[in-house]
């Protein structure tokens, strides 16, 4: 099992940072060129909806379709995902109010690869660009919430 965490704080209340993440436009807002996200569906978050899109690596699709729980309309919610590259995917997002005007955002994923070759190679792809992908999530944030 692999896991990586990544947090930051942003200068915005817990609510309008709750909002944020809520809103079905976030994903590709917070999606770092050159990749494109493609929505096949997407349901508003609540617990059980579900988001269905693909991710263009550049010329590489990626399928993933994901499953929302442990929806609280202040502190976070989960995506579980139950079909794309990876065998096993579950990302926490949590929010927690540092004071009334700082929120901490935390993103914690738990993951498996797994052996299939393309699906394997792309997890794992992927799981080495993590770190960029949430310094470009933290900044995106920050530009579109202390604005």
């Amino acid at each position: 099992m692999k896991n990586y965490m990544h947090n930051f704080q942003v200068k915005a209340p817990i609510e309008r940072v709750a909002n944020f993440h809520r809103d079905t436009r976030t994903l590709r807002i917070l999606t770092p060129p050159p990749m494109v996200v493609r929505f096949k569906k997407i349901e508003p978050l609540a617990e059980g909806s579900t988001a269905d899109f693909v991710i263009w690596l550049g010329p590489i699709p990626v399928h993933w379709r994901a499953k929302h729980s442990d929806v609280d309309p202040n502190t976070g919610f989960v995506d579980t995902q139950i079909d794309g590259p990876f065998k096993y995917w579950v990302h926490r997002h949590s929010f927690t109010a540092i004071n009334e005007n700082v929120t901490e955002v935390k993103d914690e994923i738990k993951a498996k690869f797994r052996k299939h070759p393309y699906h394997g190679m792309v997890g794992r792809l992927m799981w080495v660009n993590l770190p960029a992908l949430f310094a470009f999530r933290a900044w995106k944030t920050r530009q579109e919430l202390e604005a």
